[in-house]
């Protein structure tokens, strides 16, 4: 039933233009009597204005004059003057501008839809030694649910058995199946296309993946942007006064130069119908939402059309290194002991790195245990302290060595170290390395086409590693050696500039630079969830080339809702003194608004990126 009624909804408005057409060209071309003309005139009226009819009493009610109330007005006094094919031409022809309008906002509509079918209602969970159906909300972590083929993942979690591949193109845009095995993690929203796989839950429903991004887009279209509040404002103003105006036009030039009354309310219907604001009322919000559709699509989640007003006014875009730029994947390059050996450096730093999830701790750590740790603490930026059987180790870089009195053997060479101290006894440095994302090597040139010429990176490494990724990838402009705080104050320096910065970064430690920025930008929707819930935009896969297409995106949005304003107005206005000057009537106001809508929603839905011709790979080497 509900899917007949959707059926007939949606083909009720063309049927109302087709009957309403039909009776139209009966009137004007069959051999009939005045009278019966004048029947059909009206069967036609009927037809196709009890729809605008209805909806410009309920605008009424609401104290609301719009554009249906307008076109109605012009209509029945077209009717009125004895204009009767005019009269219905009018709303014949806004009904048809109106269901391109339709099929317009849901065709972008369908970008965004397809990210919300990432949702699952039934998951498979082992539970008692069996496989029972479950609501994905229900499912705690650590149970063991079971993806079969063809089936999407309901909840984020750990493969624990079985290998394959997955569809990740719903929050990645990526269409390439992407290989897991036992032990990888796995998010909620993919679609598992190899063999069944079981995975041990580990979030939640509700602090998932899938929920993060579903609570994005439904909450993006409600952060407008100020072209859009601007229109919404301005219609509101307009339409009341554009009514007064055709009043004026109407009744004051008879009374004081004894003009024909006909003649001039036929020029105020004129007036009223030129002046409606459907182009501009319909096609710059669609943009918007075609834009936040065509990044959502491309993997970029933008959480509004305000941020996605901001990203197309960025002056220059500020990156960290580790995690971004790089795979943020570390392995251990070298182990130099002072005073021990090797192996018990080894044991030692991986057992104060293991309660810390940076990328270089996990590295350190690799196949060690927390035995034996007590008190730990993570000095931000700096380190990590630990109590190890009653003694107090330090592992972090330069800056905490000094600070916690220990003369230390710096390293002169290049890569990421951590040192290495028991109280104030030094005990050597590790150095771990790591690898330049492929997608990296074009971000600078991409960012460029885009229209930002500046990149900076900053990192909280040493200078000598930053200027070896600096130097592969072609930046000019680089920091080192910076803690969370100093990255602060670059950002805060750069906007009293007057500059608008986005911020780029993965991490916990980014957090504060993604709320600062005038943009914050996550990069893997999948890594750290505060980045993600702070930043403006989220980047779901790891390219930082994403990072340009949604410029690029925004930038095209913005430019297209700008050239619909300005040509909708600059029209609008030539029609209007046209019309007062007697040049025109009531069909050409008509052809002139719809053709202004239907073709301020053409360039809203047209193309928001062009596609790039793919380059050669890079050959992508360790820092």
């Amino acid at each position: 039933m509900k899917k007949a009624v959707k059926k007939l909804r949606k083909i009720l408005p063309i049927v109302r233009i087709a009957l309403s057409a039909i009776l139209l060209l009966s009137a004007l071309f069959l051999p009939i009597s005045d009278a019966a003309k004048l029947g059909i005139y009206i069967s036609a009226l009927i037809v196709i204005g009890t729809e605008p009819f209805v909806r410009s009493i309920d605008g009424c009610r609401r104290l609301r004059v719009d554009e249906n109330f307008l076109m109605l007005i012009a209509s029945v006094g077209a009717f009125i003057l004895g204009e009767y094919a005019e009269g219905i031409l009018v709303l014949l022809l806004s009904a048809i501008g109106e269901y391109f309008e339709r099929y317009a906002v849901n065709k972008s509509r369908g970008f965004i839809s397809k990210i919300v079918q990432m949702r699952t209602t039934v998951a498979n969970v082992y539970r008692d030694g069996e496989i029972v159906e479950a609501d994905p909300e229900e499912v705690e972590p650590g149970e063991i649910i079971v993806i079969k083929p063809g089936e999407r993942v309901p909840l984020d979690g750990v493969v624990v058995d079985g290998n394959g591949t997955i569809d990740t193109s719903a929050l990645t845009g990526e269409s390439l199946p992407y290989q897991i095995k036992e032990g990888d993690e796995i998010a909620g929203g993919c679609v598992n296309t190899g063999s069944v796989i079981k995975v041990r839950v580990t979030k939640k429903y509700c602090e998932s993946t899938v929920a993060r991004i579903l609570e994005l887009v439904e909450t993006a279209t409600s952060r407008k942007a100020k072209a859009e509040n601007f229109i919404s404002k301005f219609a509101r103003v307009y339409t009341p006064v554009v009514v007064a105006l055709a009043v004026a036009v109407a009744v004051l030039p008879p009374l004081f130069d004894g003009y024909s009354w006909s003649k001039w309310i036929y020029k105020a219907l004129s007036f009223l119908v030129i002046s409606c604001p459907c182009a501009l009322v319909i096609s710059v919000p669609l943009s918007f939402f075609r834009g936040i559709g065509l990044a959502s699509k491309s993997g970029i989640l933008i959480k509004g059309s305000n941020f996605m007003e901001k990203l197309s006014r960025l002056n220059s875009v500020a990156v960290d290194k580790t995690g971004t730029l790089t795979e943020g994947r570390f392995v251990i390059d070298t182990i130099v002991p002072v005073g021990t050996t090797a192996e018990e450096l080894g044991e030692i730093a991986g057992k104060i790195e293991s309660c810390s999830n940076h990328p270089i701790a996990v590295a350190i750590a690799k196949n060690s245990d927390s035995d034996g740790v007590g008190r730990y603490v993570e000095i931000s930026g700096k380190g990590v302290e630990a109590e190890i059987n009653g003694k107090v180790y330090y592992g972090g870089n330069a800056v905490l060595m000094r600070e916690k009195g220990v003369e230390f053997i710096p390293f002169t060479g290049v890569g990421s170290v951590v040192y290495f101290a028991e109280e104030d006894r030094f005990l050597g440095y590790i150095t771990v390395k790591d690898k330049v994302k492929e997608d990296s090597f074009e971000l600078k040139e991409r960012l460029s086409d885009a229209g930002i010429k500046k990149l900076v990176m900053l990192s909280g490494d040493g200078e000598a590693v930053c200027a070896e990724v600096a130097s592969k990838l072609g930046i000019d402009e680089y920091h080192g050696q910076l803690l969370p705080e100093d990255k602060l104050d670059y950002l805060i320096a750069e906007k009293k500039n007057g500059k608008a910065v986005a911020f780029v970064g993965d991490g916990i430690n980014d957090a504060p630079c993604l709320a600062e920025a005038d943009v914050g930008i996550a990069m893997g929707g999948m890594g750290s969830d505060i980045a993600v819930e702070t930043a403006d935009v989220v980047i779901m896969e790891d390219k930082p080339t994403k990072v340009a297409d949604a410029v690029s995106i925004s930038r095209r949005t913005v430019r297209i809702a700008t050239e619909n304003i300005v040509f909708a107005l600059t029209v609008k206005v030539a029609i209007m003194i046209l019309s007062l000057l007697g040049i025109g009537n009531i069909l050409l106001a008509v052809f002139a608004d719809v053709g202004v809508s239907v073709l301020a929603i053409l360039n809203a839905i047209r193309p928001m990126l062009k596609k790039r011709k793919t380059k050669p790979t890079k050959t992508v080497k360790a820092v």
